[in-house]
């Protein structure tokens, strides 16, 4: 997870559609054929239409645990791991820049970004190892990983994903850089798109005039408000932003500039279920 410094197609269908082609091409013969007795090419499915979020829509952060969304919710951010929630539109939380704590051990050796000594660079406030992207053909093996779970977002029914951590290369000791970043970030654009999702660009404010470049189409922004950032966010995306704060002194400087514009919600930094001592939601 990664919280500002400081404070931190379904399946079923593809494969009935996929089916039903192949069935219709065993079938066809000459006399249905194009000019010259050739078999008309079998048309493609379409892949779904991708979706940017409503506009100053009810927004929930629930990264931390899947809940009943409150009243007014129409945008739910959730973990790649958990189902969606029916009827809203849901963006899909993928760690895509470092390695989980639990998951390190899952990814290659090779593909963990090291310092001169061997040892993993790693950020210290979540215990994240980060990925090393800094070759062509190591963003394409990393990309390759996380595109797997991007995969799982679309097969859930997802409508976006959320690529967190796309600032971790200025966490790296200038082993990474921006453009290193960015270059990656795009392989994970194609493939969402090609699966029929949106993609959004998560914190790092500085790259926001890239958005074109990298194929990004909203953006998840976290203390936007504290930091006196959100309208650096919502002029590169159109207002196509969900905010999140973790401060009451946040989410008023949010709602007072941005309030009738994004989609602002004031969650704990924990990101915590409603059955925890340390859960907080507020929308004012």
């Amino acid at each position: 997870m990664s919280v500002k410094r400081g404070a931190r197609g379904r399946v079923l269908g593809a494969a009935a559609a996929l089916l039903a082609l192949a069935a219709l091409a065993s079938c066809t013969s000459e006399s249905d054929g194009g000019p010259g007795g050739a078999p008309r090419p079998t048309p493609s499915p379409k892949a779904k239409a991708v979706r940017p979020p409503p506009l100053n829509a009810g927004f929930d952060y629930q990264i931390g645990g899947a809940y009943p969304p409150p009243p007014g919710v129409r945008i739910v951010a959730r973990d790649r791991r958990v189902e969606p929630a029916r009827g809203l539109y849901n963006i899909c939380y993928v760690n895509a820049f470092q390695a989980q704590p639990e998951e390190r051990e899952d990814w290659p050796a090779d593909l963990l970004l090291r310092d001169k000594k061997g040892k993993a660079v790693v950020d210290g406030d979540w215990n994240e190892a980060l990925l090393d992207i800094g070759t062509p053909a190591k963003r394409e093996r990393a990309a390759a990983r996380v595109n797997q779970w991007i995969d799982g977002c679309a097969d859930k029914g997802y409508d976006a994903v959320e690529p967190d951590n796309y600032d971790s290369y200025t966490r790296s000791h200038r082993l990474l850089s921006a453009d290193d970043a960015v270059s990656f970030i795009k392989l994970l654009s194609a493939h969402a798109h090609a699966r029929g999702l949106a993609i959004a660009q998560k914190n790092a404010v500085e790259l926001a005039g890239l958005r074109s470049r990298a194929g990004l189409d909203f953006a998840v922004a976290e203390e936007c408000g504290e930091y006196a950032e959100c309208g650096e966010y919502a002029e590169a995306f159109d207002d196509r932003v969900v905010v999140v704060e973790y401060t009451d002194s946040g989410l008023r400087k949010a709602r007072s500039g941005f309030g009738d514009r994004l989609s602002i919600v004031r969650r704990d930094v924990l990101v915590s279920t409603p059955d925890s001592a340390d859960y907080v939601r507020r929308t004012r």
